[in-house]
C-alpha cells in the first residue's frame, strides 16, 4: 500500500502538466532569429507544445491600425499569414474575427501596457485562429532586427504542475528551523553547564528576550498594525522595511558567524575604543557583515541572482530570531501560535472580501504590488510591459525561482515564496522543545526531533494543498496544528504534560541544590 501511495505522489508531482498561459514567439529573419514572450488563452485555439510542431507564418505588420473594421485590412488580404495589430478600441475577439475573415492564421495584439490573459467569454462566435498578446516594445525590436521580412512561430511549452523550487523551499525551511531550534537548546545547555561550574545561573542573557502573555498580545497586535500600514502606504514604508532588514540582517549574520570566529585562534589582538576592548577579528567580521548587507541593498532588484543572497540573509535572520526570542512555557507557545494562526488565516482568506481588487492583504504585501508573477494562481497570467521594470519587494520572504517555468527568462522571473514568519513562529516552539529536552536531560531529544519532523510534515501538507488549489496558502494553518499537537502528544505519552505546560528551567529541574542569587540567598523565583 505504501509503495502505491509513493508512486502515486511521484506521478502526480512529476508527470502532471498544465497548459501555461505564457508562451513563446520565435521570430525569424534572413540570417537570425529571436524569442519573445507572449500571453494567450488556452480555452481559445491552443498553441502547439513545441517549436517543431509550430507552423511558420509570414508576419504582416499592421501596428498602424487597431483592426476594428474591415477597412483596416490590406487589399491583398492575409491568407495563411500572421498579423500584428495594436491593442484598443474593440475586443480581442472582434480583432480576431476580422483577421480570420481575411484568411489570417494567427493574430498578435501589441500592447503598451501589461500583457494580461485575453478573456474568453464569447468563444462560441467561432474564433479558430491563434490569438496572443505581445509587447509593443518587442514588435519594435523585431522590426529593427529583421526589417520587413519577418516569419514567426507560436508555441506554448507545457509547464509541470509541480515545480522543483517547492522542494528547495521545503529544504531551506526545515533546515533553518531545525538549526535554530538546535542552537537555542545548545545555548541553554551551555548556560546550565556554566551555572553548574559557577554555582549560579544567569537570569537572562543580554541579547535574549523572554516572551510573556502580555508581550505575546502586543507582538501580534503590532504585526497586524504593521501589515495594514504596509498595505495602505506600501510605496513609502517599503523603504523603511528595507533599511530595517539591512540592519537586522547584518546583526544576524554577525551573531551567526561570531560563534565560528570565536574558534579561530588568530586575530585575537585587540584595541580600545571608548573604554571598550574590541578584538581585531570581530572588527573585520562586523565590517564583512555590513558589506554583505549593503551589497544586497544595492542590487536588491537584480532578480536573476540576488535571491540567493537574500535567502542567505533570511536564514541568518530567522536563526538569530529563534535564538534571541525565548518562550518559557508550552502555555505561551500555544497562545502565541494560536493567535498568529488566526492572524495568518484572516489576512489571507478573509481580507479579499474587503479589498478593492479581491487580493488578500497578506499576499499583496508579501509579493509586492508589481510582482504579478509571484501572486498569480491557476491559469491567469500577467506580464509587465517592460521586461525588466524594477519594483520594490519586501525582504520578508524566502524566494526561489520556479525552476520548471519554460518562459522564465522571457516573461520575467517567477518565484516560489515562503514568509520568514512561517519559519520563526514554529521555530520558537521547536526551540522550547529542545530546551525542555535539555532541562530534563533527554538524551534522545524526543521533543525537539518529533516537533521538527511535525514541522516538515506540516510544510509538505501546505505545499500539496498549494499545488492542488493553485493559490497561496497561510502556512501556519497547517504548521501550527502539526507542531502543537505533536508536542502535546509526546508530553502526554511521557506523562510530563504538567511540567511541559508550565515550563521554565526552575520548575522543570529537579535539583537538590538550591539556586543561588548573587547575594548568596536562595532563589525561589520564576524566570519569565
Amino acid at each position: 500500500m505504501s509503495k502505491i501511495l509513493v508512486a502515486s505522489i511521484c506521478a502526480l508531482f512529476l508527470c502532471v502538466q498544465v497548459n501555461a498561459q505564457e508562451a513563446v514567439l520565435r521570430a525569424f529573419g534572413y540570417s537570425a532569429e529571436n524569442e519573445y514572450c507572449i500571453v494567450f488563452n488556452s480555452s481559445w485555439t491552443p498553441l502547439p507544445p513545441s517549436l517543431d510542431n509550430a507552423t511558420l507564418y509570414q508576419l504582416v505588420n499592421l501596428t498602424s491600425s487597431v483592426l476594428c473594421h474591415q477597412s483596416d485590412l490590406p487589399p491583398e488580404g492575409l491568407n495563411g499569414k500572421a498579423v500584428v495589430v495594436m491593442r484598443g478600441n474593440c475586443t480581442f475577439e472582434e480583432k480576431a474575427l476580422i483577421a480570420q475573415s481575411s484568411g489570417a492564421r494567427a493574430i498578435l495584439i501589441a500592447s503598451k501596457t501589461s500583457l494580461s490573459t485575453p478573456s474568453a467569454n464569447n468563444t462560441d462566435k467561432g474564433v479558430n485562429i491563434q490569438v496572443a498578446l505581445v509587447r509593443y516594445k518587442d514588435v519594435l525590436n523585431m522590426q529593427e532586427a529583421f526589417k520587413d521580412n519577418i516569419s514567426v512561430k507560436l508555441y506554448a511549452p507545457p509547464a509541470a504542475l509541480f515545480d522543483y523550487s517547492i522542494l528547495v523551499i521545503l529544504l531551506l525551511s526545515v533546515f533553518t528551523l531545525a538549526l535554530g531550534g538546535y542552537w537555542s537548546g545548545a545555548a541553554e545547555q551551555q548556560e546550565i553547564n556554566l551555572a553548574a561550574l559557577g554555582g549560579r545561573r544567569k537570569a537572562e542573557s543580554r541579547d535574549e528576550i523572554q516572551f510573556t502573555p502580555l508581550k505575546v498580545v502586543i507582538f501580534v497586535l503590532g504585526m497586524c498594525g504593521i501589515l495594514v500600514l504596509l498595505y495602505f502606504f506600501y510605496k513609502w514604508l517599503v523603504y523603511v522595511m528595507i533599511a530595517m532588514f539591512c540592519i537586522a540582517s547584518a546583526m544576524a549574520v554577525y551573531g551567526c558567524l561570531a560563534a565560528l570566529v570565536q574558534m579561530i585562534p588568530y586575530g585575537r589582538c585587540s584595541f580600545s575604543f571608548r573604554d571598550k576592548t574590541i578584538e581585531i577579528r570581530f572588527f573585520f567580521l562586523a565590517a564583512f557583515c555590513i558589506a554583505v548587507s549593503v551589497l544586497w541593498a544595492v542590487y536588491r532588484n537584480e532578480d536573476r541572482w540576488i535571491w540567493i543572497l537574500q535567502d542567505v540573509l533570511g536564514i541568518a535572520f530567522c536563526l538569530n530570531f529563534i535564538r534571541v526570542l525565548k518562550v518559557s512555557s508550552f502555555k505561551i507557545c500555544v497562545t502565541l501560535l494560536s493567535l498568529l494562526l488566526v492572524y495568518d488565516v484572516f489576512f489571507v482568506f478573509i481580507t479579499p472580501f474587503f479589498t478593492k481588487n479581491g487580493e488578500s492583504i497578506m499576499v499583496q504585501v508579501a509579493a509586492g504590488p508589481g510582482a504579478t508573477g509571484e501572486k498569480r494562481g491557476g491559469n491567469i497570467a500577467e506580464v509587465p510591459a517592460e521586461p525588466t521594470a524594477p519594483y520594490e519587494n519586501l525582504p520578508i520572504v524566502m524566494r526561489v525561482p520556479r525552476l520548471s517555468s519554460p518562459t522564465q527568462y522571457l516573461c520575467g522571473m517567477e518565484f516560489s515564496l515562503l514568509g520568514y514568519g512561517d519559519i520563526i513562529v514554529p521555530g520558537l516552539l521547536v526551540a522550547y522543545c529542545h530546551r525542555f529536552d535539555v532541562w530534563n536531560n533527554n538524551s534522545t531529544k524526543i521533543y525537539y526531533i518529533s516537533c521538527t519532523i511535525a514541522y516538515g510534515v506540516g510544510m509538505i501538507v501546505t505545499l500539496v494543498v498549494m499545488v492542488f488549489s493553485k493559490m497561496g496558502q497561510p502556512a501556519l494553518l497547517y504548521l501550527v496544528p502539526c507542531t502543537l499537537l505533536t508536542s502535546a502528544l509526546v508530553a502526554w505519552r511521557r506523562k510530563e504534560m504538567k511540567r511541559f505546560w508550565a515550563g521554565t528551567v526552575y520548575e522543570v529541574l529537579d535539583s537538590k541544590e538550591p539556586l543561588l542569587q548573587e547575594d548568596g540567598g536562595e532563589s525561589c523565583g520564576h524566570i519569565q
